[in-house]
């Protein structure tokens, strides 16, 4: 356990700058989101930004080809977030949950992503990246995909996709030697789940603070 714990201590210590900021943004766009507030969308896109980098750096091809989807996602729902009905007096999208139909769709888009990403990830492993990590690095993709479009829509099963990408992005990036990085998904996991329970209630027209 001591040696967990120091090579733990060793990566943080280790830390980059650009880390160190996609780790803070990336933590700062979730609380927003749990908030619904439309600050979620610009600090996001720092975040996907630097990730892009840092991904491929490390490997994580997967984890990479999510934070461009990432990118082009959030400027999509910054869109959808600030749509407003004609009288400009309350916004179009509302938080919502997701119905039979559409959780037949979220379970095959994530079936659909995650194969994709698994079979390229197996062609990578052997033609020019060994350290990849296909099936680990297929489901912290593919979940994160699945949650990112729901989150654009307001949907409260977004965040069982966010816990889902966060579990397994601990260990995965931790593997990796971004050890500040598993701490900010232990971070997202917790607001993770506390923006579950928020949301939930929103969706039954509880007024959150």
């Amino acid at each position: 356990m001591s040696e967990l714990f120091q090579s733990i201590y060793d990566g943080l210590i280790h830390t980059t700058p650009l880390e160190a900021i996609a780790v803070i943004m990336g933590i700062v766009s979730v609380w927003y989101s749990r908030k619904e507030n439309i600050l979620v969308y610009p600090t996001g896109l720092i975040n996907t930004t630097l990730y892009i980098y840092l991904s491929y750096k490390g490997h994580l091809l997967g984890e990479a080809s999510v934070n461009v989807y990432y990118t082009i996602m959030s400027l999509y729902g910054w869109y959808l977030w600030t749509r407003k009905t004609a009288d400009q007096k309350t916004y179009v999208l509302q938080i919502t949950h997701s119905n039979k139909k559409e959780w037949l769709q979220q379970l095959l888009f994530f079936a659909l992503i995650y194969t994709i990403i698994y079979l390229l990830l197996i062609y990578a492993k052997t033609a020019f990246a060994p350290e990849a990590i296909p099936w680990a690095d297929a489901f912290a993709s593919a979940t994160a995909y699945t949650g990112m479009w729901l989150m654009a829509k307001k949907k409260v099963e977004s965040w069982i996709w966010w816990i889902f990408t966060n579990i397994a992005s601990i260990p995965l990036y931790f593997i990796k030697g971004y050890a500040f990085t598993s701490v900010q998904f232990i971070v997202l996991l917790i607001l993770a789940t506390a923006g579950y329970i928020s949301w939930q209630k929103k969706a039954k027209g509880v007024n959150i603070n």
